[in-house]
């Protein structure tokens, strides 16, 4: 049984076949064919992060494999009244086949997933967000900006906070061996744990991994470029220091001129005028709402590859 709480935990080989999965169930829907590859198997979603995108594109991908999925609020269990969580654990999995968990710290995903006797996927925490670099590798591979076969042709410069979405980019860049260039503001760094882990799988997979404090600097030459909001959920009371600090670091038609003819990623929700300018958003909207869109598929891949 395998979990998939953090890309820490997955070699660039089963990243690949997540993937090569995930375009083969694609292609199959867009031709109206919808195999029950998790005929009658139940997927419970604990939510106790709202959601948009990982909600829908779970419960509309579990649906359309022949299972069903079970939407549950930490409001709405006992989990919400302080039943222990190793409990919880313990019972919901006895009653179905598969957990998603959308969460704060990844110490309670991570505690779920040891007392769980079924597959725990990892649809958010405060530490990073896997799920979403699934979608975002299905793109890059749909717009011809990455090839597992030659790493070394991808260049991807993320420009914003050292958030979970920072922290994800890093780890997948030096499973898979691609060059990323992280700019954050001063004191908005990746988390150290992270990094490090990166640096060392870089040195296997001769991915290039460099830390800035402008933009600029992070963006020239590169196919790719991504970011992320700069308040995220729970540190709504930190919005105006946030702004103030990250003047300079929305990404705008002029740091866009900067790259090497670069699609543009966003995990959503985005906030124009702030980490993405209006204009930028607009002329790359195809990439950004089919990348939104591969949720679906990246999550219906990675489902059926852990219960294979």
């Amino acid at each position: 049984m395998r979990h998939f709480l953090w890309l820490c935990d997955y070699e660039k080989q089963e990243i690949e076949e997540i993937i090569n999965l995930a375009f083969q169930i694609k292609k199959e829907t867009k031709k109206g064919v919808f195999k029950p590859y998790l005929k009658h198997m139940q997927l419970a979603m604990i939510f106790e992060k709202s959601s948009t995108r990982t909600r829908v594109s779970f419960e509309a991908g579990m649906n359309q494999l022949g299972g069903n999925a079970l939407f549950l609020s930490s409001r709405d269990i006992q989990l919400g009244r302080g039943e222990p969580l190793k409990d919880t654990a313990r019972v919901i999995s006895s009653m179905v086949d598969m957990v998603m968990i959308r969460t704060f710290g990844q110490e309670r995903l991570e505690e779920f997933a040891r007392y769980s006797k079924v597959p725990v996927i990892n649809g958010l925490t405060d530490l990073c967000h896997p799920v979403q670099l699934l979608a975002d590798l299905m793109t890059m591979i749909e717009f011809g900006k990455f090839d597992f076969k030659n790493p070394k042709n991808t260049r991807v410069a993320y420009v914003g906070d050292g958030n979970n979405m920072a922290n994800s980019w890093v780890i997948l860049a030096a499973k898979l061996g691609f060059d990323l260039k992280i700019a954050t503001p001063k004191n908005y760094e990746i988390d150290e744990n992270i990094k490090n882990k990166a640096l060392q799988y870089a040195k296997k997979s001769g991915a290039e991994i460099t830390f800035y404090n402008n933009p600029e600097s992070a963006v020239k030459g590169a196919c790719v470029v991504t970011t992320d909001t700069w308040v995220s959920m729970g540190q709504e009371e930190e919005k105006e220091k946030r702004i103030n600090d990250f003047k300079g670091f929305e990404v705008d038609m002029r740091l866009m001129s900067l790259s090497d003819n670069a699609i543009f990623l966003h995990c959503l929700p985005a906030y124009r005028g702030y980490e993405v300018s209006e204009e930028v958003f607009e002329s790359h909207s195809k990439e950004i709402f089919q990348e939104a869109e591969n949720r679906l598929h990246a999550q219906k891949g990675l489902m059926v590859w852990l219960k294979k």
